[in-house]
């Protein structure tokens, strides 16, 4: 199994849509994990269906300004893998991990598979299904919630695949252990 340890989200075609957020690199500090971000460029990354100003860099993140995104994908595709990464959302935000998607400018929700990156305390989001809140991969299996820190503060996710199993651990808890079979 694959051992990927960063900041960013993205796997398989990992990828970010997201609408104002950071995502940090971690320091490679565990046997076996590699680093997807360097914390200075995008290199290693495609960006697919550019919106806006994209994403870029700023103080060492992956920062996607409102009105920005894409679909931005690491070049290095995995099959089974386990991905760490740190996320910090503003209010409103909306973005997605894809997994086992094509680098295709098209809905990765339903041409692959996404986890839900988002703020699920905005008022625009107030009724939205358990299906599309944090964590959950989207509109197939719900997550459990409460997990997920306020606004402004950094967040610790950690996601696993293998065959068909999907876990997610956010901030220490397990919110989403599916087998898709």
């Amino acid at each position: 199994m694959q051992k990927i340890f960063c900041r960013p989200p993205k796997i398989l075609a990992i990828l970010f849509t997201l609408v104002g957020g950071s995502f940090l690199p971690l320091a490679s500090s565990e046997p076996g994990f590699v680093s997807l971000f360097d914390g200075e460029t995008l290199a290693g990354w495609k960006l697919v269906g550019e919106t806006g100003a994209g994403y870029y860099i700023r103080d060492g993140n992956i920062y996607c300004p409102p009105g920005g995104g894409g679909n931005l994908f690491s070049e290095k595709q995995y099959a089974n893998f386990i991905l760490r990464f740190e996320f910090k959302l503003e209010k409103g935000s909306n973005s997605g991990l894809a997994i086992r998607s094509p680098f295709k400018a098209t809905n990765i929700a339903s041409d692959g598979m996404e986890l839900q990156i988002i703020d699920n305390s905005a008022t625009r989001y107030q009724n939205i299904h358990p299906w599309q809140k944090h964590g959950s991969l989207y509109h197939v299996f719900p997550a459990k919630t409460g997990f997920l820190l306020p606004t402004g503060k950094w967040n610790n996710q950690e996601v696993t695949i293998e065959g068909r199993s999907i876990k997610v651990i956010l901030n220490g808890h397990l919110i989403l252990d599916v087998d898709l079979d």
